[in-house]
């Protein structure tokens, strides 16, 4: 029988949203001359640096470098050709990872930025699929034909996406491969194929396993996560909960007072005279600059300000770089690449000097300056260190750049990596059943063989190729 078709038109004067909420982000890009001088006293202040960072969660205490690390991320850098079509683009968001225990205010901090973020979207890693962080293809009841619904990354497209609970993703975190990368998630599904924009700043949160940091171990082998994951982030920070009887005290009073409905500056005055007796002596760290000193009045931003700053600051300013900021981050670059010819490891790589240039336009953007002096490129290259210091420092305290490979220097791992070799090599064979595995590490003293076997095969150097067999990879 033949259908018809009926096409239904309404003619309208005005349309009002009835589930708007009370904190709807849609007129941020609207500037009132109201909004245009809180802006402009914004940048005019005497510290906007410090101001901003501070006004990031200002109910979590210290963390000052990470939420510094935040800022960026809500500015971003610039993104180069991206209109072009004949030229591939280069993308301008960072991407953030912060490793720590639990217990630490990491959720907290992401969900106060997806907030301030003009455009954020906020979700959690243990309810999150493929095809919610991507894209879904959905069918239509009535005309039956598909359609596409956004995921949370083309949602966050501009913005910033905020993923808690980044450990517990399993093998959804393979999907953010590409919209990491190149910001575009490509389609093939039900006969429609298309690429869609995620032009989105990732910043995630992990939880390493069984709830405590091990610094014998890497953060790829804390995490159980592949080292194509980990090379995407531009900056990563590791947050460990050790006692120190003077920041307890400081963070008792912090919670006592924001409990009480207190202003938090008690807990700052709190602060002992020889840490800004030594500060001044020699030249403060970049999370002693970022303190709020004992005395010192200040106010945080309003989330509403906050947002319409960063709003204008995305919008309207493209900082470019001067010859001061080039000299700056490329001796940094030299000087990281001099240790690695030194020890056998790659440190940093040339996605970690376009995370420099990105994080230093950033730095200018959040003052509202079109030029990226030397002073900007310092404090990111400050930032970077800090994060190096975190990643590479082994359970000795020491700086070891060859845990960035994704293997650290667990003795029995090592041995059981060269009892593996030394067979290899006198049987010339490179297949291994379980058995066997067990067998050699039982020989060379090792009880734990099936916890060494998940470690090499998380880093690559056995793949498994199924029936219980095992590859060993030219390592």
């Amino acid at each position: 029988k033949n259908k018809c078709l009926f096409l239904l038109y309404i003619e309208a004067n005005s349309i009002s949203n009835s589930k708007k909420a009370s904190g709807d982000k849609s007129d941020t890009l609207v500037f009132s001359s109201k909004d245009l001088k809180a802006v402009k006293e914004i940048a005019n202040d005497s510290d906007t640096f410090k101001l901003i960072v501070n006004s990031i969660c200002p109910s979590i205490y210290g963390h000052e470098v990470v939420k510094m690390a935040l800022a960026l991320a809500l500015f971003g850098g610039c993104q180069k050709n991206g209109e072009e079509k004949n030229r591939l683009a280069v993308r301008g968001d960072p991407h953030i990872l912060v490793v720590g225990e639990p217990g630490l205010g990491k959720s907290q901090m992401l969900q106060a930025v997806s907030v301030l973020a003009p455009r954020g979207v906020y979700v959690c890693g243990n309810t999150t699929s493929t095809a919610g962080l991507t894209v879904t293809v959905g069918k239509d009841s009535g005309s039956g034909d598909f359609s596409l619904e956004a995921g949370a990354l083309v949602l966050g497209d501009q913005g910033v996406c905020c993923i808690d609970e980044f450990d517990k993703m399993g093998g959804e975190q393979q999907a953010l491969l590409e919209a990491m990368e190149q910001q575009s998630i490509s389609v093939a599904k039900a006969g429609i194929v298309c690429s869609l924009s995620a032009r989105s700043a990732v910043i995630a949160a992990a939880n390493p396993i069984g709830g405590h940091y091990n610094r014998a171990k890497t953060v790829c082998e804390n995490l159980k996560m592949s080292r194509a994951i980990m090379s995407r982030f531009d900056v990563i920070f590791i947050l460990l909960d050790s006692p120190d009887m003077e920041r307890d005290q400081m963070l008792s009073e912090h919670v006592m007072a924001m409990h009480r409905g207190q202003k938090a500056e008690n807990s700052h005055a709190m602060r002992k005279h020889g840490l800004d007796n030594s500060s001044s002596q020699a030249s403060p760290s970049l999370s002693q600059r970022l303190q709020i000193q004992p005395g010192e009045n200040w106010d945080p931003l309003p989330p509403v300000v906050f947002r319409k700053y960063i709003a204008y600051a995305r919008k309207y300013c493209r900082p470019r770089l001067s010859e001061g900021a080039k000299s700056v981050i490329q001796s940094f670059y030299l000087e990281l690449r001099k240790r690695k010819n030194q020890m056998d490891s790659t440190p940093i790589t040339t996605r970690q000097l376009e995370a420099l240039i990105r994080l230093a336009e950033a730095r200018a953007k959040l003052q509202l300056q079109e030029i990226v002096s030397a002073e900007h490129a310092l404090d990111v290259v400050n930032l970077l260190r800090e994060s190096l210091m975190d990643t590479l420092t082994d359970d000795l305290g020491k700086i070891d750049f060859g845990r960035t490979s994704g293997i650290g220097r667990n003795k029995e791992v090592q041995k059981m990596l060269k009892a593996l070799q030394r067979t290899a090599e006198r049987d010339c064979k490179n297949l291994f059943t379980v058995d066997e595995l067990r067998k050699i590490a039982l020989e060379i003293g090792i009880r734990r063989a099936d916890e060494i076997i998940e470690t090499l095969n998380l880093n690559t150097v056995l793949l498994m190729k199924g029936n219980r067999t095992y590859q060993l990879q030219t390592y």
